[in-house]
């Protein structure tokens, strides 16, 4: 059944990073999550409380959770697609994360809800009524789940989807935590030791565990995260792929959202080039950016100098030593200012993030270098991270 649904919206929608075709595969897979959570839920709640178990109970309410998500994925999916306004220039695709955020809220207040209930029944335990009707019900619903994993997890790659790929988990999550109630349910029939309580437990805090880690990956995501190493290499690689580009630096990444990516770098070309040849030669790349990429690329045209002598062995020099201090360290944006009482060389540090040292420390390790190797220019040094 995945691979009908699957081979159907590739039929009919073919680009999957397309806003339109992002909106309605994550609309079908809600509508989908819904209607089986739902069921689920209704089954597991009938066990449940026939049998008074609150493991299964517990595992009800997960369910329920899950159709809430699904229907809170649903809405998300609607509100992304809305077009970019006056107030919100770069689109609305963020509400995708919101609705990821409001997911995780919805999975800890029922998390919490259900380790009170599970500790109440850890201190007054009572057996629940064994039914081969609740084992069906249960191995059926992890049946479903893991279904439901596959399905997830194969649209999340079709799209790219951060939220669908968390209802993967989450389902396949939901498994491990049905199998772990099936199995308590079997074995206080054969050792009648109170377990359910237990599990409930266990339930209940993988619950609370999974709306903690997707709430940290919406949250980090809603900051502005570094952006994904494949993309910028693929970004990297496109602008290099012109023979003209002497080289890249600077390049910064803004998620505005799934499908709503915005970069800008700083691409070298030799100063001897023609401004308006270079220029062309940038539009190019932009265009092939959106069109490959789905990248809005704004490219900062740097000229430099490759025939000056000077420049290109004073540049090898200090491209040396901050090698020799730091392995991670990389200069650009170098040349050559020669003043009439001193001559300077100016140039751009990138500072690996998470390396701590003053930016007085690295000029004056800098400096010290240069004056060992006999080298009497001064430093104007700007600094970035990378």
């Amino acid at each position: 059944m995945t691979k009908l649904l699957l081979a159907l919206f590739v039929k009919n929608y073919p680009d999957g990073k397309n806003p339109q075709v992002r909106s309605a595969i994550g609309i079908m897979a809600g509508i989908t999550g819904i209607c089986c959570n739902v069921l689920l839920f209704v089954g597991k709640l009938i066990c449940g409380l026939i049998a008074g178990s609150v493991s299964i109970i517990a595992d009800a309410a997960n369910n329920l959770s899950d159709a809430a998500s699904s229907g809170i994925t649903f809405l998300g999916f609607r509100l992304a697609r809305r077009p970019a306004d006056a107030d919100h220039p770069y689109g609305h695709a963020r509400y995708e994360y919101l609705s990821a955020l409001v997911v995780s809220m919805v999975i800890l207040l029922l998390g919490a809800e259900l380790t009170r209930s599970a500790v109440g029944k850890i201190f007054h335990p009572q057996a629940p009524t064994f039914s081969w009707l609740t084992v069906g019900i249960l191995v059926a619903s992890i049946a479903v789940k893991l279904w439901l994993w596959r399905f997830y997890t194969a649209l999340s790659r079709r799209i790219g989807s951060g939220v669908l790929a968390a209802s993967g988990i989450d389902s396949r999550n939901d498994c491990i935590a049905t199998l772990g109630v099936l199995a308590g349910f079997l074995a206080e029939r054969i050792f009648t030791f109170p377990v359910d309580g237990w599990i409930g437990l266990a339930v209940a805090l993988f619950i609370l565990w999974s709306g903690i880690g997707i709430a940290r990956q919406t949250v980090s995501s809603l900051l502005g995260q570094r952006a994904d190493p494949e993309l910028t290499e693929k970004i990297s690689r496109l602008v290099l792929s012109h023979e003209k580009i002497l080289g890249i630096h600077d390049l910064l990444v803004h998620d505005y959202g799934p499908g709503q990516c915005f970069a800008s770098l700083h691409a070298e070309l030799s100063a001897q080039e023609d401004p308006l040849t270079c220029h062309d030669i940038i539009d190019d790349i932009e265009c092939d950016a959106l069109h490959e990429l789905n990248v809005h690329l704004v490219i900062h045209y740097d000229p430099v100098e490759v025939n000056d002598e000077e420049r290109n062995q004073m540049q090898a020099q200090v491209e040396e030593i901050v090698q020799k201090i730091h392995p991670g360290l990389s200069v650009h944006d170098f040349r050559i200012v020669r003043g009439a009482k001193q001559t300077k060389l100016v140039f751009d540090l990138a500072v690996p993030y998470g390396v701590r040292r003053s930016h007085r420390q690295w000029k004056e390790d800098i400096d010290e270098k240069l004056q060992e190797k006999g080298i009497s220019y001064g430093t104007v040094i700007r600094f970035d991270g990378k």
